[in-house]
């Protein structure tokens, strides 16, 4: 295959960016989209160029650190699945795709196709877990939670963090990661003690970090690779608003 890349390249937060034009030659359908990203960078640095910088880790659809926009879609249109996992025969021969970072108020942008997600880290560090004594484990059948109540929490937990919600959403708004953080510790015994608290303060932080608010777009839902459900976000509004009337109890 041959393909035409439209890359985002802006060599510093402060700095103007612009898309720039690349030809990627004889890739192979079966390479993801980073390693044809790769194989244009060794190219660059052959000629002397800057290699365009982007992030990755897993490169198995785990860790989220690959997000980007393809095509004006977060990790692109391949449904339930992150930028890492869409191969390059999900396009056609001498197509032109257009690569772009995350954009977003509270994702700025590092270096070409990298941001700063280090906001969402900052929101989990302000309530994202419980205060549980760690030490001997308790027998398994102590504590015993209904398989509803497990199979919402572990839905919940699927969030890897990767910010494409964000991305996807007109306000750039974090309510479903932030939605799937509060539904996952809230709906199970251990961390119903500090609910109203962990509420707030994720809250207060999302604000903080210049994320938006929700206005019911959905397209958070349709572009999250881990398929978490607006019904997170509701959640996250009842706790809220819970957390608000036990203040006057």
């Amino acid at each position: 295959m041959n393909l035409k890349l439209r890359v985002w390249r802006q060599k510093s937060p402060s700095s103007k960016g612009r898309l720039e034009l690349y030809e990627a030659k004889n890739v192979n359908p079966d390479m993801s989209i980073l390693e044809m990203l790769d194989e244009v960078n060794e190219e660059l640095i052959k000629k002397g160029e800057d290699p365009i910088a982007f992030e990755s880790d897993c490169r198995e659809g785990i860790c989220g650190m690959c997000g980007m926009v393809v095509d004006g879609i977060p990790h692109g249109e391949q449904k339930k699945s992150t930028t890492c996992e869409l191969r390059m025969r999900h396009f056609k021969d001498n197509q032109t795709i257009t690569i772009e970072p995350f954009r977003a108020k509270g994702l700025p942008i590092i270096k070409d196709l990298t941001v700063d997600r280090s906001g969402l880290d900052r929101i989990i560090q302000a309530g994202g877990y419980i205060s549980a004594y760690t030490g001997k484990h308790a027998d398994a059948n102590c504590l015993l939670i209904p398989k509803e109540n497990q199979e919402y929490a572990m839905d919940a937990a699927q969030c890897i963090g990767c910010g494409a919600c964000v991305a996807a959403c007109p306000n750039g708004s974090a309510m479903l990661f932030v939605g799937a953080k509060v539904s996952h510790l809230s709906s199970m015994p251990q961390g119903k003690s500090e609910s109203a608290k962990r509420v707030h303060s994720m809250i207060f932080r999302m604000q903080n970090e210049d994320f938006g608010n929700c206005s019911n777009h959905y397209e958070c839902q349709e572009v999250c690779p881990k398929d978490i459900d607006v019904k997170f976000i509701a959640k996250l509004n009842r706790e809220y608003f819970k957390s608000l009337l036990s203040l006057f109890k």
